[in-house]
């Protein structure tokens, strides 16, 4: 326990954040950031993590939770009383005043004497490769030494840790690479703490100690980049974390899986019919002649991408993407095999599309209502929620397979069902609910979507069609494809 409290620097605390518009952006989140390292928050727009940034460093104050630097609750400190400072986007420097000035700016403030602002100052001018630049005017610098400039603004005052937001994001492809190998060095040199944010999977993945992938406010995995890549939680990180190809199968014996029709050896251990979704990333699909794989295709489109050629065959069930050394033609037949170690397995989510409601009442000869937040389900038969049951003679009491009365009224079910066995349309009146696409990967020979209804409750459809991201749909689901349980 004192070794935790050693090692930990930050620690969020079930920290909530409501604006003042009443929109939830982060509902329930925990994290801890160790002395030294260098995290980052990656994931797309407008999924939490700047937010998280900002609370951090005291520009945003937690709606509800614990914020703790050392232990201390640092929630309602200000900005300018917390040992941590900011390198922003815009890198905010001023214009007006030279590159020494722009360093030296929090030294005078703090009081400082002019000779220890002059060892400051080129002490970090060393440190960022600017030596010589003190009285250089800030209009006259590249984007990249702008860039340095706004860090070495922000490590002159020594601070425990150094927020970094989306601070590579205005430098041209070549700039941004060459400041992401300077960035981690100067994480090495300095040893302080580092949290970036991005939205790049590539500069997450080369400058991070731990990666914090995050979606729709929450914390989907935390790992090294090593972990996130090749070990994905969830689907949600195995898409958004470089290019993967995802199948749908079950496992079907002992470290066997079955997808795309055919049965591999994988090194995952899960119980025969578990439902699954395969990951493979691209380069460990190897292509061979036809005939000679576990899988058989035709190519579709080779495309050279500089060091590779990304390729892409379609066989009898599924789209593969392939990045490999050769070139192929248009129309070619290919065989494609799979290791063991290169497919990694993710068994179903069992608890998405599952929904709690209440029996509300008995429709004499046609069955149960009952009521869901977001819906209302009609003419369930009796037998679905109570095996055997019927009607008695009334027409307005519920018999089990004895004669007995069932006390019905008010019990608590929960309704569940599969992913593939949803259906989207664009009629509103088609489905039980109704809500917006707000995320969603493409499969092996379908897409997987994420609707969020106006509740804010979420459920999982495949589909084969295209539909785009904000698009309003209906879901219905087959009777028998619904499943349900007694609470």
């Amino acid at each position: 326990m004192e070794e935790k409290a050693r090692d930990t620097l930050i620690e969020l605390k079930h920290i909530k954040k409501v604006f003042e518009d009443g929109v939830t952006v982060i509902e329930d989140l925990s994290l801890e950031v160790k002395k030294g390292e260098f995290v980052t928050l990656l994931g797309p727009s407008g999924c939490g993590k700047t937010t998280i940034l900002r609370m951090i460093g005291g520009f945003e104050k937690p709606t509800s939770g614990e914020l703790l630097l050392n232990g201390k609750d640092i929630s309602s400190l200000p900005p300018n009383e917390r040992p941590i400072n900011t390198v922003f986007q815009k890198y905010a420097l001023f214009p007006h005043l030279n590159v020494y000035d722009n360093i030296a700016f929090g030294l005078k403030l703090k009081g400082l004497d002019k000779k220890t602002q002059e060892e400051k100052v080129k002490k970090v001018l060393d440190m960022v490769d600017l030596a010589g630049f003190e009285k250089r005017s800030i209009s006259t610098l590249s984007g990249g030494q702008q860039q340095r400039i706004a860090i070495a603004r922000a490590i002159v005052n020594e601070p425990e840790v150094l927020l970094l937001d989306e601070s590579l994001s205005a430098l041209d492809y070549k700039m941004r690479k060459e400041m992401q190998l300077e960035l981690k060095e100067m994480h090495r040199k300095l040893g302080i703490t580092f949290i970036f944010v991005t939205h790049d999977q590539e500069e997450a993945l080369t400058m991070s100690d731990k990666v914090v992938v995050m979606s729709d406010g929450d914390i989907q995995q935390v790992g090294t980049p090593e972990d996130i890549y090749n070990e994905p939680a969830n689907l949600f990180v195995a898409d958004f974390i470089g290019a993967s190809n995802i199948f749908k199968g079950k496992m079907v014996g002992k470290k066997q899986v079955e997808f795309g029709g055919t049965v591999f050896e994988c090194v995952d251990d899960y119980d025969v019919d578990t439902l699954i979704d395969a990951v493979v990333r691209p380069e460990d699909v190897e292509i061979t002649e036809a005939g000679k794989g576990q899988l058989e295709g035709e190519v579709l489109t080779c495309d050279f991408k500089g060091i590779f050629y990304v390729t892409n065959v379609k066989t009898d069930r599924a789209e593969v993407e392939i990045h490999n050394l050769k070139s192929f033609r248009t129309g070619d037949r290919v065989g494609l095999n799979i290791a063991p170690d290169s497919i990694h397995i993710i068994p179903y989510d069992t608890s998405i599309n599952h929904y709690e409601g209440r029996l509300d009442r008995l429709l004499p000869g046609r069955g149960f209502m009952i009521v869901f937040e977001d819906f209302t389900l009609q003419d369930i038969p009796y037998s679905a929620i109570y095996p055997g049951a019927r009607e008695a003679d009334e027409g307005h009491e519920l018999l089990d397979e004895k004669g007995q009365e069932i006390s019905w009224q008010g019990a608590g079910v929960v309704v569940s069902f599969l992913p593939e066995d949803a259906v989207l349309s664009d009629d509103p009146e088609a489905g039980f609910v109704t809500g917006n696409i707000f995320n969603f990967i493409y499969m092996d020979d379908h897409y997987r979507y994420r609707v969020r209804s106006e509740s804010e409750e979420d459920y999982i459809v495949n589909d084969e069609y295209l539909w785009n991201h904000g698009d309003h749909v209906s879901i219905s689901v087959p009777m028998e494809k619904l499943h349900f349980e007694r609470k």
